[in-house]
């Protein structure tokens, strides 16, 4: 009697203790990730496996608080994914050359779809979800009761893997569709949609498509604000080339100036010599003479006689 009374408390005090655990985990209002939501699917996924079979999907269950994700789980031996890839799992298409980091013998790929939870898992500002995310991990099969196990790195080597996409909404008139990647590092990537809803991956992650979400439209303060900006943005380039103009012409102007002002130096110069050589000549009278049919300058006489130095006369 003691001991299944002991027995029950001590579970109640572990249901007691688990409960607060999982309720964190599994309610995302919670504040829960996307990498700790991977590690439940993962959970679910491996609790799916009874007797696995090679190369068989096996669709697992999700908690009740998880509603509207679906997850499925393969077991795949390394060397047939190599060599022969997966010709359709859910929506995606593995082709051949795939191979993982570290290698393992076997491994288990987890399939999500997370349905009406894309956007609280991943939202994504500007954007609007076409499709419901869909995701492909990769996880070591030796040992299908384990728990948060660090994910395989899976790249495909001459063909990418394809997914097609089947439940998307039509996009808005205008709009143009991409397709949206968000790797295990919480990087975003975009890349073009092919015809069909189909996009392509080298690596594993989750995928979706996505379109530009409609801006709405502007007010008409807005508009005429935006119309102002055009127009002052004409006038700064007018503006630029009257500035442009206005300092090539100073420059040519000082040029002129300059050649003026050494020039005036010039001929002032010139005057003050010519002033000088004719005050100069001024100053001096000569008798004029006509020698000829020409006038000549005249000196009358010397201004200083020879002497003689001795009186010796020979």
């Amino acid at each position: 009697m003691r001991v299944g009374t002991s027995f029950l408390a001590l579970f109640s005090l572990l249901l007691l203790l688990f409960l607060p655990l999982s309720s964190s985990q599994l309610l995302p209002d919670t504040g829960i990730s996307s990498r700790t939501l991977d590690a439940i699917l993962q959970d679910c996924a491996f609790k799916a496996f009874s007797r696995p079979k090679t190369g068989v999907p096996y669709d697992a269950q999700v908690p009740r608080n998880l509603t509207g994700v679906r997850v499925s789980a393969m077991r795949l031996r390394s060397g047939s994914l190599r060599t022969r890839g997966v010709e359709s799992y859910k929506e995606f298409q593995i082709p051949i050359g795939v191979v993982e980091q570290p290698y393992v013998e076997r491994l288990v790929l987890v399939y999500h779809n997370l349905g009406n939870w894309s956007e609280k898992f991943y939202p994504l500002p500007g954007y609007s979800y076409l499709a419901p995310i869909l995701g492909l991990m990769s996880y070591s099969g030796a040992k299908l009761s384990a728990y948060e196990l660090p994910e395989l790195d899976i790249r495909a080597s001459d063909n990418p893997i394809l997914i097609k996409f089947n439940d998307v909404k039509k996009a808005p008139s205008g709009s143009v569709p991409k397709c949206v990647y968000f790797d295990l590092h919480g990087s975003v990537q975009f890349d073009i949609l092919v015809h069909g809803n189909v996009c392509s991956t080298f690596q594993q992650g989750h995928f979706s498509i996505v379109v530009e979400s409609n801006a709405p439209s502007p007010a008409p303060a807005a508009v005429a604000v935006a119309a102002d900006v055009g127009g002052y943005s004409g006038k700064n380039k007018s503006k630029v080339w009257i500035i442009v103009a206005s300092l090539v012409g100073g420059c040519i102007l000082l040029i002129m100036l300059s050649l003026l002002v050494g020039k005036v130096r010039r001929t002032k110069q010139g005057m003050k010599i010519q002033q000088l050589e004719w005050v100069a000549e001024s100053n001096e009278t000569l008798h004029m003479a006509s020698i000829g049919g020409t006038k000549a300058p005249l000196a009358v006489g010397t201004r200083t006689r020879p002497t003689i130095e001795n009186d010796y006369i020979p």
